[in-house]
Order: structure tokens, then C-alpha cells, then sequence
């Protein structure tokens, strides 16, 4: 029978032959992910009153993003639970404030192309870039998981997507993300698999892929994969790690529907405040001013995110009565930026750099909005409150539209400040 992508990593977990569609089954977990917030605070104590450990701490993931750095001591010590958690279990892939969660799991390769993934955190399906299954659970899973190594799934459906030609200059996967939610609506993908292929996927970076996969959240998917190509097998190679292509959906694999966008005809887009399916072209917006400019989280303050906003930003100044901060996703990117002089174009331009971690965007770290405020950010969500005072308003946009915005004042098409013009 053939079967997509998610199919065939399902039957191997399972130790079937042949899964479908909606068949409930048990499987075998390859590797796991926890962080400060959904970890070891919410399961130790249930692992203490069942007298059981972990069933393979070299198979799990555990990272301090959420309360990095400790602003308060509940903060602090919720911290100091999961320091503590990995030292008892054993846990060597122990992180903490060197990067988001997700965004680590692609830059660590932790995460393998065929695994079965499952992490405590809805943007899990971040790694799914790297032709994994990643998907996203609550506590009360991933505590069964951590203990016994399988978890029980229904089988997805999978959604076919489609972008041929490529993206033009200045637009980015994160406009063609939001292209896509608002086309099909925050509900567009229920439970099912976003699968990405054609032309205009295959030219961009995996980079740019994860954040296709990361806001296959917001569209209401279970997961969303790219099937692992030359260009991830280049990315374990630099990872000193060896992989083969695929898993790949069979030609003839039955899926529950094809959607099809033209690559050339994206355009910068924003999302407006409280709803991230209420999706418009910049041309089309009116210029709205703004406040603040955040570029942060895992969807959106990686290493390319922050030369995209430095591309913008290189002999420009932030406009006056606009605060721009910059919240790199991971050690590693804020150290690219350093050595390649792409951080310092950004304090140039007067933006400020805050810690890495997940900071504003849930609302709970350094960057949160005051009422009033109307910021533009490159986050993943902006439902009311998400990320300060329900009484702000919050844009999503590409890091070229934030960093455009931060420059003029109100938000602009970010275009014409990339590719030399003035």
C-alpha cells in the first residue's frame, strides 16, 4: 500500500507494515524534548509518586529557554528544578540559555530524518524541517513517554503543499507562511500533516524551511515535514553526522488534499493584531506607525533572521519613538552575528540586544508589551495578551518587514530597503 512520509514514519515506530489514516496505534519514541516550562516541573513529582525514572536519558532533550534569564525567584527556581531533574536522570543533552528548544533540535541535528519525535511543546513540528515526524504533546504525555520510551498516536492525514517558481527579494518563508494561514484559516489544516515540496522550497535554506514547519502550528496541523533532501543530508554532513535522503511519500501515496502557490506572486505580508489567519499585503495596509520592533523567538531571530533585519538596517537608524530589540534564538546565531559584523550593523542602527531564550513571545521574559503599544514582531502567534498587555497590538511579519518598520517608523514594504536600494 503506498504511504506518505508521515505513514512510513509511523509503521517503523509501530512495527507495522502498513498504517492508515486514523488507525490508533502504539509506537516507539526515537527521541523526546522537554524545556523549563513543560518539563521537569510538571512531570517529576508524578514520576516520584509512581517510584519509576527515565527509560533512556540519552534520548532526551532538556532545555532552559522559557525562564532564561531568571527575572523573579519563581522564575529562578523553576530553573533550579530543571537543573537539578538532569543531573539526577542523567541527562547530557542538558541546555541552558544556549538557545530555544526547537530551534537547537535543527541546529544539533537531534532530531533525525525517518525519527518519530515527540516534544512537550506545540512548535515540536520546528523540526519536522529535517524530515522527522515531530509532534507536539502536553505534559501528561510526554510524562508516559519519558518513562516508557512509546506514545499512542492516530494516524494523520497528510495535506500536499505545493509552491513552485521561487520567492523574489525581500520576501521570505515567513511571508509565505502567513500567505498560506491566511489563505486557509487558523483551522485550514486540523490535525493532519503539512508536507512541503516544489521549486521555491527546494532554493530556500533549512533555515527558512523551519519556519514553514514551526507555523504548521498555527494553521492547526498536527505536524509539517520537508522531506530530507541533498540540502539536509549537507546539514548532518556539516553536523559530522551521516544520513540518507528520505524518507519520501510514495508517488502514488493518497493525500487528503494538494495546495498549490506560485512562489514569484508572494509578497510581503503581515498579520494583524489578535489574529494571525487575518493576513494582508504590506502594499495594501496603509502604513500603520508603530511602537516597538521585536525580532525574537524560534520562528524568527535564527542567524539568517538577524542578516535579513541587518540587511535593512546597515547605515539606517531606528526611528525615533520606536524601540527595536533583538532576542537572537540561540548562542550560536548571536555568534555568527558577532563574528560577521552582522550584530554590530544592528547596535548601529540602535537596536538593543536582549538574552537569548523564547523572552517575549509568550508573554513571560524581557520585551513584554505595556498597553497601548503597537509593535510589529516576528513571532509565531498574536491572539490578544500573547505577548504583554491584552490592550496592545501586535503585527507578525517577516524580520526584513520588522526591521523595515523600525527604520520608517510605521510598517512599510521592506523592499525597498534590500537589494542595494536606497
Amino acid at each position: 500500500m503506498p504511504m506518505t512520509i508521515a505513514q512510513k514514519i509511523i509503521a517503523r515506530a509501530a512495527g507495522c507494515e502498513v498504517v492508515q489514516p486514523d488507525d490508533v496505534l502504539w509506537a516507539d519514541v526515537d527521541i523526546a524534548m522537554m524545556h523549563d516550562s513543560s518539563g521537569p516541573r510538571r512531570i517529576w513529582p508524578a514520576l516520584e509518586r509512581l517510584g519509576v525514572g527515565v527509560w533512556d536519558p540519552d534520548r532526551i532533550v532538556l532545555v532552559c529557554d522559557h525562564y532564561v534569564p531568571a527575572n523573579n525567584v519563581a522564575a529562578a527556581e523553576i530553573l533550579q528544578t530543571t537543573r537539578h531533574f538532569a543531573k539526577a536522570f542523567g541527562i547530557t543533552r542538558f541546555h541552558e540559555a544556549q538557545g530555544i528548544a526547537h530551534t537547537l533540535m535543527v541546529e544539533k541535528g537531534y532530531a533525525r530524518p525517518g525519527e518519530l519525535y515527540l516534544g512537550s511543546d506545540s512548535h515540536t513540528c520546528t523540526a519536522g524541517v529535517l524530515g522527522c515526524l515531530a509532534l507536539g504533546v502536553g505534559s501528561t504525555d510526554i510524562l508516559g513517554v519519558v518513562t516508557t520510551g512509546r506514545t499512542w498516536l492516530r494516524v494523520p492525514h497528510t495535506i500536499r503543499i505545493r509552491v513552485g517558481g521561487q520567492l523574489r527579494l525581500g520576501v521570505t518563508a515567513k511571508d509565505l507562511i502567513l500567505h498560506i494561514i491566511g489563505d486557509k484559516g487558523m483551522d485550514g489544516a486540523l490535525y493532519q500533516v503539512l508536507e512541503f515540496t516544489g521549486s521555491a522550497i527546494d532554493a530556500l535554506s533549512i533555515q527558512e524551511r523551519s519556519v514553514l514547519t514551526n507555523m504548521c502550528a498555527e494553521i492547526g496541523a498536527k505536524t509539517g515535514v520537508v522531506p530530507c533532501d541533498a540540502l539536509t543530508v549537507d546539514h548532518f554532513a556539516s553536523l559530522g553526522v551521516d544520513v540518507e535522503p528520505g524518507p519520501f511519500s510514495d508517488a502514488d501515496a493518497e493525500f487528503s488534499a494538494t495546495w498549490i502557490f506560485d512562489g514569484h506572486a508572494i509578497e510581503p505580508v503581515v498579520a494583524r493584531p489578535d489574529r494571525h489567519d487575518d493576513v494582508v499585503p504590506i502594499s495594501d495596509l496603509g502604513g500603520p506607525p508603530v511602537s516597538r520592533a521585536y525580532i525574537g523567538s524560534c520562528t524568527g531571530a535564527k542567524y539568517e533572521d538577524l542578516a535579513m533585519a541587518a540587511e535593512v538596517l546597515r547605515g539606517r537608524r531606528v526611528a525615533d519613538g520606536v524601540l527595536l530589540q533583538v532576542a537572537p534564538a540561540s548562542r550560536a546565531a548571536l555568534q555568527q552575528a558577532m563574528s560577521d559584523g552582522t550584530a554590530q550593523a544592528l547596535m548601529d542602527a540602535g537596536a538593543h540586544l536582549l538574552s537569548t531564550g523564547c523572552g517575549a513571545c509568550p508573554g513571560i521574559g524581557a520585551g513584554v508589551l505595556a498597553a497601548g503599544e503597537v509593535a510589529i514582531s516576528t513571532t509565531n502567534r498574536n491572539f490578544r495578551g500573547r505577548m504583554g498587555s491584552p490592550d496592545s497590538s501586535l503585527y507578525l511579519g517577516s524580520p526584513y518587514s520588522v526591521a523595515a518598520a523600525a527604520v520608517a517608523g510605521s510598517i512599510v514594504d521592506p523592499r525597498q530597503f534590500v537589494g542595494g536600494n536606497p
